[in-house]
């Protein structure tokens, strides 16, 4: 009688259980069905949306584009940062984005705080670096979730352990407050990824024009270039690189032409670090499809008929240095074009022109000299005693909070 019972028992409970599991079966399919109809009803919104404050929103963006442009030519009146010195940083900041699996955003965004922060500060040699890492914190707070934002500790190592702990945080405040804590810039990937729509461009496409677009990071002549007007250039050249049927997209006025005229003169010998990320099959492999286009080109131009010699003008020399011209134009380095070793450490070194060998016969440049891209041939650099000028006595403190004047 008693085993009866028991037997009675277990099967009630087995039966109890069966129907509560039924239960929560259903209300978690009943949640499921809620759930997309909320996202079909906020999809439907936002579209509605999107038809309703999309000029608001266009104008809102252009008008923020002109707000946080960088002017390359205050940066030409830094006293120790050299043009020569942007591909390191540009380099460091590429592998820490990647390191961290940071938004696309981020890394233009994190150039454009740099590049604005350079033009209103002046900026020692040795905070560059530092001044890129803050810049990347901010960036990656502003956009990235909070669980991919890099802590301090680990930018620290990927520096080599260049900067005290506080710096970061210190540098971080002083950028915010230099730009009046102005960070909503509409990056290049944020008008590239509205044309893509409009004019449903493939990923290969839309993969090799960020590819230009990051390779234009490198220099000076697109620090001052409207994001819109460099997302409509680059995927303009990304069609033609890739053999894509030209859109009708209007007119092109003379500073988009420039533009996209500029750009296809600097996508010879790109960085190594910058080529290797975009040989991946995530990003299309657009790296070696790139090489392999110029190699082509390259072979045309070579068995062309030869030219009768001719007055050289701006356009035909620009237009042959795209194949012979190396890729920073730097020369401050010897096989720079080989790639990089990466943290670039800032402190004195020989490539920023200490060595006393390459120092015989340099005049002193004035007091507030431009600073273009040194030649090929010879290396730019300070007279010792004037660095030393401006080191000495130079703390952390000094060197962000001291003002640009202009």
């Amino acid at each position: 009688m008693a085993s009866t019972t028991y037997h009675s028992s277990s099967d009630e409970t087995f039966f109890v259980e069966d129907e509560t599991s039924q239960r929560m079966n259903m209300r978690d399919a009943a949640r499921m069905l809620a759930r997309n109809k909320q996202e079909m009803i906020a999809n439907e919104l936002s579209r509605l949306a999107h038809d309703e404050y999309l000029e608001d929103i266009m104008k809102h963006m252009r008008h923020m584009e002109d707000e946080t442009l960088p002017d390359a030519n205050l940066i030409d009146m830094q006293r120790e940062i050299q043009w020569f010195m942007r591909p390191y940083l540009i380099d460091f900041l590429i592998e820490a984005h990647a390191a961290f699996s940071l938004l696309p955003e981020t890394l233009f965004l994190t150039v454009n705080l740099l590049d604005r922060y350079c033009s209103k500060r002046v900026v020692y040699k040795q905070h560059y670096q530092l001044v890129g890492c803050a810049a990347l914190l901010i960036a990656a707070k502003y956009g990235d979730k909070k669980d991919r934002v890099p802590q301090i500790n680990e930018l620290n190592n990927m520096c080599c352990g260049l900067y005290d702990a506080g710096m970061f945080t210190q540098m971080e405040m002083h950028v915010l407050n230099t730009l009046d804590w102005n960070i909503g810039h509409p990056t290049v990937d944020f008008f590239t990824q509205l044309i893509v729509a409009e004019e449903r461009d493939s990923r290969e496409v839309e993969h090799m024009a960020a590819y230009i677009c990051e390779i234009a990071l490198y220099h000076r002549d697109f620090v001052s270039t409207k994001p819109s007007i460099m997302a409509r250039a680059s995927l303009a050249l990304a069609r033609a690189i890739l053999s894509k049927p030209e859109v009708n997209d209007g007119e092109w006025d003379h500073t988009e032409n420039v533009t996209l005229l500029t750009l296809s003169q600097h996508l010879h010998q790109p960085s190594v670090t910058l080529a290797r990320k975009y040989s991946s099959a995530y990003y299309s492999k657009v790296s070696g499809k790139l090489a392999d286009f110029l190699a082509q080109q390259a072979a045309i131009s070579r068995r062309g008929p030869p030219s009768p010699p001719a007055e050289p003008t701006s356009l035909s020399t620009k237009t042959a240095d795209i194949y012979s011209t190396p890729h920073k134009g730097l020369g401050a380095v010897s096989g720079v074009a080989d790639g990089y070793m990466t943290p670039p450490i800032t402190p004195d070194g020989n490539c920023f022109g200490h060595n006393q060998a390459m120092m015989k016969g340099y005049q002193a440049p004035p007091r507030c000299p431009v600073t273009p891209t040194p030649q090929p041939n010879h290396v730019q650099s300070y007279p010792q005693q004037q660095q030393q000028q401006h080191m000495a006595g130079s703390s952390y403190f000094e060197g962000p909070t001291s003002q640009m004047t202009y």
